[in-house]
């Protein structure tokens, strides 16, 4: 397999620059996603790298050699495409031995590749069929065997399971993270879907706006977010935010309620905690001493999920909505008063204007 290094890369389209400045490096073997909202550039970078959009500034390197101007068959990389592309006409053999018989290799050579791919992927009861004749997974896997065969030194994946059902997603996701494990592949990743990334990646890269938010491990991007954005995108349910300031030992919040925590900014910022670390009660009082106290709201909307429940509710004093995700199975009504206390270990402060965190 190769590294795959993408430095300064910026792209424009026409006086329009969409791409500002990538700068992501691969290692070998790595499972890097680029996840971002829609119309943040990741899917136009994985194009670039795989050749199919031109670069308006910066370099691409694979092994070492960069390919700015290398045509995308000269690349040695495979790409499995969110709508499989896949010839109709043709049995799943055929489609998976395509690319080995415009290459000219033999038929030995193309049957034994095709018959180890379908061994990993388990396709050796579909190789006489048609994609017309196969499930939506199903044809994923035949275009992820069209790319093993040609035994590519990079994997570029560009939303190959947005077309799925939600089940067969959380399926073929672990179908792809064991396919890396057996290969040992080097592997760009493209998704919308923040939770794909947190389950399969050892690296991700966030983008937004044609910019790199931040580059981590999927727990690193989770329990330190660099700003407002990342935390905000990551995570599921997402992290809320409340407008505070500071005071003695604490921060409190606009409408009413303090919260401990230890830090030397002054002024106004934005707090950020996820729906895990607010504990319910029915009373202003501590909890376990995690908490100054607690911060009084309103039921709005309870929606048991079986191992949580998630319960919306509205700040008293301000009006902001808050979501908990509750372990327990207690009681919730729509207008009852509770009580939220802040688990002081896992807040975050973010610049009001920058967005960025506070240390």
């Amino acid at each position: 397999m190769a590294q795959v290094s993408i430095r300064d890369v910026c792209k424009s389209f026409g006086s329009v620059e969409v791409m500002h400045d990538v700068h992501v490096d691969i290692s070998d073997g790595e499972f890097v996603v680029l996840v971002g909202p829609s119309g943040c550039g990741k899917s136009t970078l994985l194009r670039m790298v795989a050749g199919l959009e031109t670069i308006s500034a910066g370099t691409i390197a694979i092994e070492g050699k960069v390919v700015n101007n290398m045509h995308p068959k000269d690349r040695n990389i495979a790409m499995v495409f969110q709508n499989y592309a896949l010839y109709p006409q043709m049995t799943v053999a055929q489609n998976m031995g395509f690319a080995l018989e415009l290459a000219g290799k033999s038929k030995a050579e193309i049957t034994n590749a095709v018959g180890d791919a379908a061994t990993i992927l388990d396709l050796h009861s579909y190789l006489d069929r048609k994609p017309g004749q196969l499930s939506g997974g199903q044809r994923q896997r035949v275009a992820m065997g069209r790319a093993i065969v040609r035994d590519p030194k990079v994997f570029l994946f560009d939303e190959p399971l947005s077309n799925l059902d939600a089940k067969l997603r959380v399926h073929m996701r672990a179908e792809i993270k064991a396919l890396h494990q057996r290969l040992g592949a080097t592997i760009l990743y493209v998704t919308h879907d923040q939770i794909e990334a947190m389950t399969m990646a050892d690296k991700i890269v966030v983008l937004n706006a044609g910019r790199v938010e931040q580059i981590g491990s999927p727990l690193d991007l989770y329990d330190r977010p660099a700003n407002r954005f990342v935390a905000g995108f990551i995570g599921s349910p997402a992290m809320n935010f409340v407008e505070v300031s500071f005071q003695n030992g604490g921060v409190e919040i606009a409408g009413g309620g303090m919260v401990d925590i230890a830090s030397a900014a002054h002024g106004k910022a934005i707090l950020g905690i996820r729906p895990e670390h607010i504990s319910l009660s029915d009373s202003g009082m501590p909890d376990g001493g995690k908490a100054a106290q607690g911060v009084a709201a309103e039921v709005v909307n309870v929606e048991p999920t079986g191992s949580e429940t998630y319960v919306a509710l509205r700040l008293v004093g301000s009006g902001e909505t808050i979501m908990v995700a509750e372990r327990s199975r207690r009681p919730l009504q729509p207008g009852e008063i509770r009580y939220l206390h802040f688990d002081p270990d896992h807040l975050h402060l973010f610049d009001c204007d920058s967005g960025e965190r506070i240390k």
